[in-house]
């Protein structure tokens, strides 16, 4: 779709040369999104209020550089704003020239339509999002991102591209418009009802992306755009994601238990250990080479095994993303977690999960863990204990004690299933859409259409 759609333009193809390929896998890059409160700072989701005099200038000099952009769409405002790519909300000029089968609202549109109506041009406006891909990017990363759009074209939930057009050094990226609110206005007043719904779409879209074995990355609120109003959302942003099996280098977490703990017990740790050393000590001389493994994502959304330095991450990281937005969700608090670097992360981690767990996360991926720090317990908080504390629900000690309501328990327990240190135990997007705390949502959901259907007849 996107390819054919592309040769109708008459646009130039995103060429990716072999220099470039090789130049990129010879750096070790960490890729990291913007702050998340930064970021949901730059999303803009109305085009009807005035825009910016800034805005305007910056969508001047986008026409000025990108030649015959205006002559296709019609740029309205600035609705996104990140690390690698700026976001404009355009009108399509050229819509009824094309096939656009990708257009959900159109297709809902005109299905209550008579049938001479659906034989004529659309005459109401039809409105994209364009992404302006800076030229900092790698073509690499480009191509990349690019190129998991088009498979990921049909997937439920997931943003399609519908083209992509390259001026001199300049991609752009068209892709549907949708409709959303900002997280920061709805996360605090969710009941738990409606966030069965939400995760019920976000878990659709990720089932889609995992099935192709492609991780996303980057799985957090302002890349999943959602409407209440709706109850639907779509994955957007595939700019850090990959393919499953990518630069895998050999990691213990996938060794069977037995081979662990012999490799573990043989380790430079465990020699350390056995010559009567002081723990914190290091080799006198250490001949290993530095571990490196792909830490791409935001702070705050990163898992356990992506802080360890894991060289063989599966999709299942995106899970741990997903148990993160339910955790700020529950809390009522975000970001969650607000770290300035990874060994901050991790140690934000074993607050929760205390520092035994996280030991034998670090032996799992062949790291070791230590801290000194006499605030972090050896068995950590309970999530329960947590959620109260941060919902101001923990009271004074001479009151009757507090506790979840019983949709919060359960979400609770969905909670420790995405927020499980080891990645193999970790719940899959299949397993999740199968979870007693999403399905509970589809039959509440269902009878709402019942009820719905009855009053009309």
């Amino acid at each position: 779709m996107a390819k054919a759609r592309a040769s109708l333009r008459n646009v130039e193809h995103v060429d990716v040369h072999e220099d470039d390929l090789k130049e990129e896998d010879a750096e070790e890059t960490l890729d990291e999104s913007m702050d998340p409160l930064e970021e949901s700072g730059h999303t803009v989701n109305s085009s009807d209020e005035e825009v910016e005099d800034a805005v305007q200038e910056d969508m001047a000099r986008f026409e000025e550089t990108f030649e015959g952009i205006n002559k296709r769409f019609r740029l309205i405002n600035r609705i996104g704003e990140g690390t690698f790519s700026t976001v404009y909300k355009a009108e399509d000029l050229e819509y009824n020239q094309y096939d656009n089968s990708w257009d959900i609202d159109e297709r809902e549109n005109r299905k209550w339509s008579s049938p001479a109506r659906r034989q004529r041009p659309s005459r109401r406006p039809h409105y994209v999002a364009i992404k302006k891909i800076y030229v900092t990017s790698s073509p690499i990363r480009i191509f990349n991102e690019l190129e998991l759009l088009y498979d990921l074209r049909d997937s439920d939930s997931v943003c399609p591209l519908i083209t992509a057009f390259r001026h001199t050094d300049q991609v752009v990226a068209v892709l549907p418009y949708f409709q959303h609110s900002d997280f920061r206005d709805y996360y605090r007043d969710m009941e738990v009802s409606e966030m069965r719904l939400y995760f019920r779409s976000l878990l659709t879209a990720l089932r889609s992306v995992h099935a192709k074995k492609i991780i996303h990355r980057d799985v957090k609120p302002t890349n999943f755009l959602y409407n209440p109003a709706q109850s639907r959302g779509v994955l957007v942003d595939f700019g850090l994601a990959e393919r499953e099996g990518t630069d895998w280098h050999h990691c213990p977490c996938h060794l069977s238990d037995e081979d662990r703990r012999y490799k573990a017990a043989h380790s430079v740790y465990a020699q350390t250990q056995q010559s009567g050393h002081n723990i914190t000590s290091y080799p006198k001389s250490d001949t290993r080479s530095s571990r490196r493994a792909n830490r791409a994502g935001t702070r705050g959304f990163r898992a356990p095994e992506v802080l360890l330095k894991c060289t063989q991450q599966t999709c299942s990281l995106d899970m741990w993303s997903v148990g993160v937005i339910l955790l700020t969700m529950l809390s009522r608090r975000f970001p969650f977690f607000h770290s300035a670097d990874d060994i901050d992360a991790l140690l934000e981690i074993t607050t929760i999960v205390g520092r035994k767990k996280m030991r034998e996360t670090s032996i799992l991926h062949g790291q070791v863990f230590e801290t000194n720090i006499p605030s972090y317990s050896e068995s950590g908080h309970t999530l329960e204990k947590i959620i109260l504390w941060c919902t101001g629900r923990t009271g004074e000690k001479t009151q009757p004690k507090k506790e979840l309501d019983e949709d919060e328990k359960e979400a609770v327990q969905f909670l420790y299933r995405l927020l499980e240190c080891n990645p193999a135990k970790r719940i899959t997007a299949d397993e999740a859409l199968r979870h007693p705390f999403i399905t509970k949502g589809f039959e509440d959901n269902e009878m709402d259409e019942d009820m719905v259907d009855l009053i009309e007849a």
